[in-house]
């Protein structure tokens, strides 16, 4: 798999892991890195718990939505092992209720870095541009 691949895997397997509310595989991703939305939280717990803390679990343990990652342009320097990405993306919800209905779209801007041959995120900042009715997403909404 080349560079590009593997960050991308990266890229696509949070949004899966967010959707499944699977945070705990969330927080696998940065057991080496920080996710910078709000309060930075870095390493595997804190970040853990950071989504528990901010995202509503509905009774089927997901957060009943769908992240679309697309316009993702990775850049890579296979000499230094470090790479950035740029992508955008929006979040569907269909929270019970409620018809299916995008609630928030923007742009990620990510770091990466390769260790033992392996990438991973060493930091993910979260840019939300435009914002639906998050009042059946975010805990605090």
């Amino acid at each position: 798999m080349s560079a590009r691949e593997a960050i991308e895997n990266l890229i696509f397997t949070y949004a899966a892991h967010v959707d499944a509310g699977n945070f705990a595989a969330v927080g696998e991703l940065f057991a080496h890195g920080t996710f910078a939305g709000g309060d930075p939280a870095t390493g595997r717990e804190a970040v853990e718990r950071y989504f528990h803390d901010t995202l509503v679990l509905y009774p089927d343990g997901t957060p009943r939505t769908r992240h679309l990652t697309t316009n993702v342009r990775v850049h890579v320097d296979e000499a230094a092992g470090t790479a950035t990405a740029h992508s955008y993306w929006t979040a569907l919800q269909a929270a019970p209720g409620l018809p299916l209905q995008p609630i928030a779209s923007g742009h990620y801007d990510d770091r990466f870095e390769r260790s033992h041959g392996a990438w991973r995120f060493v930091e993910r900042r979260p840019h939300v541009a435009l914002a639906g009715d998050l009042s059946h997403h975010l805990k605090a909404a």
